[in-house]
């Protein structure tokens, strides 16, 4: 049995999967006569393959039992796949490194504190949404358009993997 360690959300750590989404430590510059900090271009979005368009969408993610059995992780061959959550609650992550199969020996969880959003890079095997709270909500910002755009890779019943926060 493998028990994943959950690591803190960095932008460090979380590099070879995507972006981390926060303004902490970020570059910033006044708009709207000052009133307003933007912090510009956190994430890219990839969509265009195919012929995709960006959409934005809100999750609403039912909180699983934990310890969790990692069973499957997905992924998003045409696209990004960001998600912001919106009622400032911790999630966890569950992430691989891209290739047309998964080693659970290089999977790695991490958690958010809740002020951070991730953006999977396109191609990126991820766990589905991992809320902590009975209900949560999550900004997503994903690819629409033609084209299979979501492979799924199942560990067989030999690998036991769990993810105990």
């Amino acid at each position: 049995m493998t028990t994943l360690t959950i690591e803190p959300l960095t932008a460090e750590a979380f590099a070879p999967f995507g972006d981390v989404i926060e303004t902490e430590g970020r570059d910033h510059f006044p708009i709207n006569n000052g009133s307003t900090q933007r912090y510009h271009q956190l994430a890219e979005v990839e969509v265009a393959d195919g012929g995709g368009r960006p959409i934005i969408s809100i999750f609403r993610a039912q909180m699983l039992d934990y310890p969790l059995s990692i069973k499957m992780v997905e992924r998003h061959p045409l696209g990004s796949q960001a998600f912001i959550p919106l009622n400032g609650n911790p999630f966890l992550i569950v992430v691989a490194p891209k290739g047309d199969e998964v080693d659970s020996g290089e999977l790695r969880a991490f958690i958010s504190n809740g002020r951070q959003g991730v953006n999977y890079h396109r191609g990126v095997w991820h766990h589905p949404i991992l809320a902590l709270q009975p209900e949560d909500d999550f900004l997503v910002v994903d690819r629409a358009g033609e084209g299979h755009n979501c492979d799924e890779y199942f560990f067989g019943d030999e690998s036991s993997i769990v993810l105990a926060p």
